[in-house]
């Protein structure tokens, strides 16, 4: 399988706390993969790196596409107090493509609009961003991510905390754009969502311990080993070949 990313001996973190080691993967191109592990295990760091918004602290991160990944972050990290729309919210998503002063343009306006019709939003546009739904707030920050109409799409845990009609409006969402032609890496951790996807990467404390089809590495034995040993776990299956 043709590949996205590829990542080899990456080790990164922050300022004194080292957070991943020695980290060697490849992201399958036009495929929907999977990050999980327990909280701490460098799902988040491993996305910023991929996204180039963390350093590495050695190794290299090689792309095979054009321009910027989008990456679309925790509902979370954005500020309610920030005076934005809903529409401009979405919007922020082409200012990769024509910089945050210019006017959008006609194709863009189209772009930020069909953006919000596919997550079920359009009719919030005008509703300030800190106004609406948790839910919401995090459809319109996927819609963002969408207009970027970026190759690779980045999204730290999507669907955490939504109902069960808003995690399926999204995971629809992520695999049409699949089917257009884009790489989808999300941070999840949600297994069943996992087991939707085509590649899983599981990491435990900065490691990758397995990688390759959700039915070889998310097992029984692999979730309780991970999420329930005080230890590092030995790699479950070969976690530096391609997928």
């Amino acid at each position: 399988m043709r590949w996205q990313v590829a990542l080899d001996e990456v080790s990164a973190g922050y300022a004194g706390r080292p957070v991943l080691r020695r980290l060697g993967a490849h992201i399958p191109a036009f495929a929907t993969t999977a990050l999980v592990g327990p909280n701490g295990s460098g799902k988040s760091t491993l996305l910023g790196v991929i996204a180039g918004v963390i350093p590495v602290a050695a190794g290299e991160v090689a792309h095979r596409t054009d321009g910027r990944p989008a990456f679309v972050v925790q509902r979370s990290r954005v500020a309610d107090v920030l005076p934005l729309t809903v529409r401009d919210a979405v919007a922020m998503g082409r200012w990769a493509r024509r910089g945050p002063w210019r006017r959008l343009s006609r194709s863009d306006r189209r772009v930020v609009e069909a953006s919000m019709e596919r997550l079920g939003i359009a009719d919030l546009a005008g509703r300030q961003l800190g106004e609406v739904s948790g839910g919401q707030r995090q459809r319109a920050l996927v819609a963002q991510g969408l207009a970027q109409e970026a190759e690779l799409l980045l999204l730290d845990e999507p669907t955490t905390g939504l109902d069960t009609a808003a995690r399926q409006l999204i995971t629809e969402v992520l695999a049409e754009a699949v089917a257009d032609g884009v790489t989808v890496v999300q941070a999840t951790h949600d297994l069943d969502a996992a087991r939707e996807a085509e590649c899983v990467l599981l990491l435990q404390e900065g490691r990758l311990v397995a990688s390759g089809a959700p039915d070889a590495v998310l097992t029984g034995d692999a979730v309780e080993r991970i999420w329930h040993s005080p230890r590092p776990a030995a790699p479950l299956v070969p976690a530096d070949r391609p997928v």
